[in-house]
């Protein structure tokens, strides 16, 4: 059976280079990335961008962005990287929030992992586990789902 996985990881990504995170999916994303595989992405700044980037770049696997509004509501950034991606997305799932907050955030967190064979987690180090990250991650976890954690 191919491989789905859900990524997850914090928006806070100012305080390494480019290259420290091409590095990081080289090494964590790469083992996972054959073309039958399946990611599931958040569309959103940070992270999930800069995975998007690399996958699209770097493999052949097939690329899901799941968005709890619509691409139009994601920040300025996001939307460029989805843009950029856009030959190499097998799909967008827009899950239509009428009010992109918390709670929407953690439904389509729910959407990707219920999805998911497994989900690989970027938290900000020292996150003390209070982020959407570590709920993903706890939530994963409550479905029985591995997890491979790196903090950033």
């Amino acid at each position: 059976m191919p491989l789905a996985a859900a990524i997850t990881g914090t928006r806070q990504t100012g305080h390494h280079q480019i290259e420290y995170f091409a590095d990081l999916f080289g090494t964590y994303l790469r083992p996972w990335a054959s073309p039958d595989a399946q990611f599931y992405i958040g569309g959103a700044r940070g992270i999930d961008s800069l995975s998007l980037l690399w996958l699209a770049g770097n493999s052949r696997s097939r690329i899901m962005i799941v968005v709890p509004g619509t691409v139009a509501q994601q920040p300025a950034d996001a939307r460029q990287a989805i843009e950029r991606c856009r030959d190499r997305i097998t799909g967008i799932v827009e899950l239509g929030a009428a009010e992109v907050r918390t709670p929407a955030f953690h439904a389509r967190n729910r959407y990707m992992v219920d999805r998911a064979q497994m989900v690989i987690g970027f938290p900000l180090a020292g996150s003390e586990r209070q982020s959407g990250t570590w709920q993903t991650l706890n939530y994963a976890a409550s479905q029985g789902k591995p997890r491979l954690i790196v903090p950033v």
